[in-house]
């Protein structure tokens, strides 16, 4: 396989485990929570940042794991991707998005194909995937240069946190919006208010990008080198 090949495939892979762990931990951490919404949502939480370590751990000096076609529209932005790259990524994450919610179904003996029925919509929802995605775009283009370790750490925290923060507990990812809106389960969104969020996360990616410029010198603000994904999540 070309490098170009190995690049893709690492986006699909890991964008779908993403999604993997995203819609299946939610299916399993409902059935297991009695009834707490509270709980279910931690355990939700605490399984998304923790698989987004381990693959922006493992993908990262494959890809940059960005996992998030903003992320990637972003390192077109400051010179990391050209743009013909960073939308076959883009396509690349959303594939693999909708193949780990598909997988995440059969696993847990649910129908494969499926539509979800949660209403998240409204100005609040809105607002909170802008400052979500922002806080991520930051937390990339302010750790580019450190350890990938380090910035594998800071991205799973930080999405854990955005989990809570957030009213429309934070999928700042466009694939991870996508794919579940494609899932009837915990994680879902209706297909109808998908729209508005991934316009909300494009807007918070360029106010992410706007601060990263005004905080760091925009050299220092390279998507590529520090690598992430959302999800979001």
């Amino acid at each position: 396989m070309t490098a170009p090949g190995r690049r893709l495939a690492a986006e699909a892979i890991a964008t779908a485990l993403l999604l993997a762990a995203i819609v299946g931990s939610g299916v399993m951490a409902e059935r297991l929570a009695g009834g707490s919404v509270a709980l279910a949502l931690l355990a939700n939480s605490i399984a998304t940042g923790a698989m987004l370590v381990v693959l922006i751990t493992l993908f990262g000096p494959l890809s940059g794991a960005h996992l998030n076609p903003a992320v990637s529209a972003v390192a077109a932005v400051t010179g990391s991707l050209r743009p013909l790259e960073a939308a076959a990524y883009a396509a690349a994450q959303v594939t693999g998005a909708v193949a780990g919610v598909l997988l995440a179904h059969v696993m847990f003996d649910l129908p494969a194909i499926q539509t979800s029925g949660t209403a998240r919509t409204g100005l609040g929802q809105w607002v909170s995937e802008a400052v979500a995605t922002a806080g991520l775009i930051l937390v990339v283009l302010g750790s580019a240069g450190k350890p990938a370790g380090r910035v594998a750490v800071l991205v799973g925290l930080y999405i854990v946190a955005a989990y809570w923060f957030t009213a429309s507990t934070s999928f700042a990812n466009p694939a991870v919006t996508i794919a579940r809106s494609l899932t009837a389960t915990f994680a879902g969104i209706a297909p109808a208010d998908a729209p508005a969020f991934i316009l909300a996360q494009a807007a918070g990616a360029a106010i992410g990008l706007g601060i990263s410029r005004i905080l760091w010198h925009p050299a220092h603000a390279s998507a590529d080198s520090a690598g992430t994904s959302p999800a979001g999540c």
